[in-house]
């Protein structure tokens, strides 16, 4: 059966002691505002971009490096992620509704849920 994926979120994982001044500084360097989510304070949104491409910012907890990862939504959770391993992608955990994932590289990203309405329908990719 066919299902669609897009590549739609880029997170800054920012631990506590760098979570203020990371949103900050990528809050100006894009001219975009920072929108608290109201339901979890551990996320802050940029907006959007280009082709409906998000930029969002995501507390972790203490321990975890700064680093930039992707989000791919789809349709379909369980067929990305067999597509994705096919590819060569690795499980990394099972997170409830979603999978973190790595790329061959050892880069970590999650396949997730469709999250951006007109913007997943407007621009994701069809597959077998």
């Amino acid at each position: 059966m066919a299902h669609r994926s897009r590549l739609a979120i880029l997170l800054l994982d920012l631990p506590p002691e760098h979570h203020v001044a990371g949103t900050g500084f990528w809050s100006a360097a894009t001219g975009h505002p920072v929108t608290p989510d109201p339901s979890d304070d551990d996320w802050l949104s940029l907006g959007t971009f280009a082709d409906g491409f998000h930029l969002e910012v995501q507390r972790t907890g203490a321990g975890t490096p700064p680093r930039w990862h992707v989000d791919i939504e789809t349709d379909d959770v369980p067929a990305e992620v067999a597509r994705l391993e096919a590819l060569g992608a690795v499980r990394l955990a099972d997170m409830g509704s979603f999978w973190q994932m790595t790329d061959p590289a050892g880069l970590v990203f999650c396949v997730v849920g469709v999250q951006t309405g007109a913007d997943f329908e407007r621009h994701a990719t069809s597959w077998p």
